[in-house]
Parts: structure tokens; C-alpha cells; sequence
């Protein structure tokens, strides 16, 4: 991920070597814990923000976590923390209790190793720590201490040319997994690579090919489907396609024995929601996740995953990249709820669904004049329905129209609002309902009317539930009245001359 990240052997020769070392392995026997689901989301989560993986987890609608990351404190160091912050362990005070929340309820999570920071200080725990052994015996301890089936290594920039690195990582991998197997406990391994449209490039591609050569199994290679910084404009749904067919090709050399099937359930994708680190030329929308969902389940992949559940918000709509927003109009959670039906190996796509959006968000106009928005539409989930798409919050002298009044999803209106010079100066919401099969969305545009021949009603709007005392004033269809006495729900200027409310006149 570009954006900065603070972020018992199985033979006797092995644990001969070990405990020449001086080390200490996990102790006590494995359990077995229970496997990921054969198709599963799993969003990168944030570690060092704070916030309770379970609680967002619970909030998203989501399962499963991917956890970044895990890295040492300093160059030298064989000793992992959450972050690199020492006051992060690997143990049960550092999200044992989240983790145990998740597993409880079915899910669980990916501790990944590594990441951008990481990889660019030193601090990946194959390159800060020279020893196999100590590498495999931090690795266990993840396991152990989580009771987790599958560790992600995420490996970018410098860590792409470090070569022993990489070779002792892929070691220490073996060493991890003759010891699950030794003591029958199932773990895989994934690894998340940067990409290029068409598959990974020679130095990621290096990664896998040295995993092979030293018996270390990779179940998933994880595209990180973004930052292409290629310089080109992209539609990152068909992008992500090409990546990963291009993966399917490179894999299908390195392991020759292998199924079409098996080779696309190796396949793991990760994206990122919104505007990426390199610019609006590589936003991966609403629209764009709905493709790659259908895709994924087509083709059975094995990972879908998006940086990070944190991002996934419309908080900084036309904003740049950021480690808390996607920089795109959403609602929160669209992600995760569009993803969140992989989970579990089903075949089916999620149903139909839907967002709405206006474009620009806000004008201004002076009396006598027009302004118009785009108001748009995107599938969100499934596949394209009918929206009828009606306008609300007009006061008097503006008139709302929308052409069209209805558009298949995908398509877009426009929005004209129409001033006449009676129109009251100030500044209104204008509320857009798109109503589909699959229930309603809204948008709305804050409309700002400046040189009008009155001003707008200051006073708090009547309402029926309200209970009013004499001396209080409201606003109704742009006059100001004055209650008398005490009253609840009689309609202004329907209480006759000496009833409770008085016209104080146009506002």
C-alpha cells in the first residue's frame, strides 16, 4: 500500500538449531482452529488508528479483517509488534479481545506482515531480523496467540529487491508450515503484491518464484488493484480483470499441475475505494466494486479485499487520497456492503441496489435567474433497475424540474431550478428522492437565492407535534404567525380571526 503506514519445529535438525539459537518456541500443542471460508472478504484494517476492529467489523456488516500491520520497532529487531509500537505485542492485550469478538461470531482474521512503512525502513521482520528460526518462531506465535489459519506477507517497494529478504522469508514460511503440519493445524499464506493492468512485474513475480524453490506453499497472491501510477486514465474494474488474468498466465508456469480452477481460487484482489494515492485518473467507484464482485464470483477467486475499512466513506467527497475517506460521494459502508456477500463461496450477486448523487452539491442564483446539477445514478449492488426521480424543498417562486423523470441506473438527470424575481432571498435544500424496486436513496442541493424581493422566514417552521405558548412565532407558507395561547397541531391561518394564531404578514 503506497499511502505511510506506521504501519516447536517439526524436526529434530530444526529444533536443534533453535534452541542452539537461544530461542524459545510457542509452547503447548496447536488446535485447530477453524479454516477461512473458500471465498472470502477480508478488508485491510488499520491497526495504529485506535479504533476496535470488532466494533467497525460489527458496524460494516463485515466478517473478516486483515490486519495491518505487523513489523518490528527497529532495523536489527527479530521482535514484531502491531505498527512497530512497542506498546503493541504480539499478544492478547493487543486486539485478543476483538479478535475472539470476530472468531465468536464466525469470523476472523489475516495478521499481515510488512507493508509500505515497513518496507521502506527496514522493519519488515525477514529484512530487520537475519535468523530463519526467530523469523518462523514470530510467525507461530501470531498463529498461536490468535488461533488464526492464515498469515499475509505484504511486500512492496524496497522489499521487492531485497533478495535475501525475500529468501529468508520464503524459508521461514517452510519452517512455519512443517510445523502446522507436523502438529495438525491447517495455515496458509498469502502474499499482496503491487501490479501492473496485465499481471505482476519481474520483481513481485521474483517473490513467488523463490517461494517455490524453497518448498514454501503460497495459497493466495493478492493484487493490490491500484496505484498503477501509470500516468494513464483507468477503469479500474476492467483493470483489475486484466491484472488478473495476467496472474492466472505467470502462476500457471509456476505451478504447471494445476487446474484453470485451481489457479483462479489463488487469486486474491485488493482495491482501493474512492481516489487512489495517485490521483482522480485511478478512482475505483461504486459502480466499478459492483463489476468486480460479479467478476470475482464468476471466476472464483479465492481473496477480495479493498485499503482499508477505515476509507470506506463519503466524508471527503473531491478530495485527494486519505487514510480515513475515499474521496468519493458515498455512503458509509457501500463497500463493504457490496463485497461483503463473497464471503462464504456464494454464486449468487447481491440484490439490486442502488446510490444517488448530485452534481455540483450546491449554487447560488440571483432571483430572476436559473442554475442546474447533475443528478446521478450508479448500480451499487446487482444489476441495473428503473428509478423514478421526483424534487422536493422548492419554496415559493422557484420552480423544480428534473429531465429526465426517470432513468435506468447508471444514467443521470438534470436538475433545473428556476428563480422568479419574487423568489425570497436565502439559502434552501433541495431534496432529490430516486425511488426504485429496491426502495429509495436522496440527494440533496443546497440552493442559495440571493436578490429577491423579500428575505427568507427566520422563524422555526410550524409543526404539528410541537406544543406552542402564547407569544411564540412560527413560519408557515412564508408568513410569520404568533400564538396566542397554548396549542398543538391547529394549522395556521386556518384558526379564523380570533382563533389561536395571528398573521404577523409575509416574512
Amino acid at each position: 500500500m503506497r499511502l505511510t503506514r506506521s504501519f516447536r519445529t517439526v524436526v529434530t535438525a530444526t529444533v536443534t538449531a533453535v534452541a542452539a539459537a537461544g530461542l524459545t518456541l510457542i509452547g503447548g500443542p496447536a488446535q485447530a482452529a477453524t479454516p477461512l471460508p473458500s471465498h472470502v472478504f477480508a478488508p485491510f484494517f488499520e491497526t495504529w488508528t485506535g479504533e476496535s476492529p470488532a466494533a467497525l467489523a460489527a458496524q460494516s456488516g463485515t466478517k473478516h479483517l486483515t490486519m495491518a500491520f505487523l513489523q518490528t520497532a527497529t532495523p536489527g529487531s527479530c521482535t514484531p509488534y502491531w505498527s512497530g509500537d512497542t506498546g503493541m505485542p504480539v499478544a492478547a492485550s493487543s486486539f485478543g479481545s476483538d479478535i475472539k469478538t470476530l472468531q465468536a461470531a464466525g469470523g476472523d482474521v489475516i495478521p499481515s506482515f510488512g507493508g509500505y512503512t515497513a518496507d521502506t525502513t527496514g522493519t519488515e521482520i525477514a529484512e530487520s531480523c537475519t535468523d530463519v528460526n526467530q523469523i518462523a518462531a514470530a510467525y507461530e506465535k501470531v498463529v498461536t496467540t490468535y488461533d488464526v489459519t492464515r498469515l499475509d506477507m505484504d511486500i512492496e517497494v524496497d522489499s521487492l529487491s531485497n533478495t535475501a529478504g525475500i529468501d529468508r522469508r520464503n524459508k521461514a514460511i517452510k519452517v512455519l508450515q512443517d510445523w502446522a503440519a507436523a502438529n495438525g493445524r491447517k495455515v496458509e499464506i498469502s502474499y499482496t503484491l503491487p501490479t501492473t493492468t496485465s499481471g505482476l512485474e519481474s520483481n513481485a513475480l521474483a517473490v513467488l518464484q523463490n517461494a517455490v524453490k524453497n518448498g514454501a506453499r503460497v495459497d493466495v497472491a493478492n493484487l493490490m488493484t491500484f496505484d498503477y501510477y501509470d500516468n494513464a486514465t483507468h477503469n479500474m474494474a476492467n483493470d483489475t480483470q486484466t491484472a488478473a488474468q495476467g496472474l492466472v498466465n505467470q502462476l500457471a508456469v509456476l505451478y504447471p499441475t494445476k487446474t484453470s480452477a485451481q489457479l483462479w481460487n489463488m487469486v486474491g484482489i485488493t482495491e482501493m475505494p474512492g481516489v487512489d494515492d495517485f490521483g482522480p485518473a485511478e478512482t475505483f467507484t461504486l459502480a466499478n466494486a459492483t463489476q468486480v464482485y460479479n467478476w470475482a464470483v464468476s471466476k472464483g477467486i479465492n481473496f477480495l479485499s479493498f485499503w482499508a475499512l477505515q476509507r470506506d466513506n463519503g466524508s471527503c467527497p473531491g478530495g485527494a487520497a486519505a487514510d480515513g475517506c475515499s474521496g468519493i460521494q458515498q455512503n458509509t459502508w457501500d463497500f463493504s456492503h457490496i463485497f461483503a456477500p463473497f464471503t462464504g463461496g456464494t454464486t449468487t450477486t447481491p440484490a439490486n441496489d442502488f446510490s444517488l448523487s448530485a452534481t455540483p452539491a450546491s449554487g447560488s442564483v440571483t432571483a430572476g435567474g436559473s442554475v442546474t446539477s447533475s443528478v446521478k445514478t450508479a448500480v451499487t449492488a446487482g444489476s441495473a433497475q428503473t428509478v423514478g426521480l421526483k424534487v422536493t424543498g422548492a419554496p415559493a417562486g422557484v420552480t423544480a424540474s428534473l429531465s429526465p423523470a426517470s432513468v435506468t441506473a447508471g444514467g443521470s438527470s438534470t436538475l433545473t431550478l428556476a428563480t422568479t424575481s419574487a423568489a425570497a432571498s436565502g439559502t434552501y435544500t433541495i431534496t432529490v428522492t430516486g425511488t426504485g424496486a429496491s426502495g429509495s436513496h436522496t440527494a440533496t442541493y443546497s440552493l442559495k437565492v440571493t436578490g429577491g424581493t423579500t428575505t427568507q422566514c427566520t422563524a422555526t417552521p410550524w409543526a404539528a407535534a410541537s406544543i406552542y405558548t402564547g407569544g411564540q412565532t412560527v413560519s408557515y407558507q412564508g408568513h410569520t404567525w404568533k400564538a396566542q395561547w397554548w396549542t398543538q397541531g391547529e394549522v395556521p391561518g386556518t384558526t379564523g380571526q380570533w382563533g389561536v394564531w395571528v398573521d404577523l404578514g409575509a416574512c
